[in-house]
């Protein structure tokens, strides 16, 4: 038995271990997990839209939530063994495929230096850049009401504070988080920066150091894959246009507004 990732790549910590796995030719079977079901999204991407899509046939939900014991995405299966949450799958395949050393430093200060972005990480951009998305198009496709747009300006409002951190602390002058090479910490910031650029809030634009790490990040996991891996959430407005089923939309309404409190 294969190794087996269960993924929805509209989900940034899925899309950093589908770049990982495949930026270091790990071979596993893709598991596509739909975090909503076909009814609210609608359709898949349009064929001959680029690159191969990561799709495998119908949703292996059921499959994932045997997986997991937390019953969510990511999920990882290798034999008899099972992994839950991002950051555990991730040092689990750079361990297990020795990946070169940059990913995940042997040195144990730069490794340091990993971790501990890894652990501000979720208090900061990703407490934060998420609910671009929830804001301008999840929330209002289920209660089909808009939100105030002083939601969304109090959230831009605390992901800028954590990007000027992460641009201060983090970042500084150096090509990549750790230094001249791509890590682990750069590819799980990138994925969870894109969230707001697919609806519409470019926050790379008015920040050129920002702005060049990511083209360094895209250039170091290869341009085609790195666009494969967003091809979801970069056309994530097309849901805006979808019916959605009325029962779905009284179960999930009030768990989506709880989100943002």
């Amino acid at each position: 038995m294969g190794l087996e990732l269960y993924l929805d790549l509209l989900s940034q910590p899925c899309r950093s271990i589908y770049i990982f796995a495949r930026s270091n030719n790990i071979p596993f079977e893709f598991k596509h997990v739909e975090l909503f079901k076909d009814s609210v999204l609608g359709k898949k991407p349009a064929a001959g839209s680029g690159a191969e899509q990561p799709r495998a046939g119908p949703s292996n939900s059921e499959g994932a939530g045997k997986v997991s014991l937390l019953k969510k995405v990511p999920a990882l299966k290798d034999g008899d063994f099972t992994l839950a949450e991002c950051t555990a799958i991730l040092l689990y395949l750079s361990r297990k495929y020795n990946t070169p050393d940059h990913w995940y430093p042997s040195d144990i200060q730069k490794r340091a230096q990993v971790d501990e972005y890894l652990s501000w990480h979720h208090a900061n951009i990703r407490a934060n850049a998420p609910k671009t998305m929830w804001i301008k198009v999840l929330i209002p496709l289920f209660t089909g009401q808009p939100l105030p747009t002083e939601k969304l300006q109090e959230v831009m409002e605390g992901l800028s504070t954590s990007l000027k951190q992460f641009e201060e602390r983090f970042l500084q002058d150096k090509a990549f988080i750790i230094g001249s090479e791509i890590s682990l910490a750069d590819l799980v910031a990138v994925v969870e920066l894109m969230q707001p650029v697919g609806v519409g809030c470019d926050i790379f634009e008015d920040r050129p150091r920002l702005r060049e790490w990511r083209r360094r990040v895209e250039d170091a996991v290869g341009k085609e894959l790195f666009f494969q891996a967003h091809e979801m959430i970069l056309n994530i407005k097309e849901l805006s246009n979808i019916q959605i089923d009325p029962q779905l939309k009284e179960q999930l309404a009030p768990v989506l507004m709880k989100m943002l409190k």
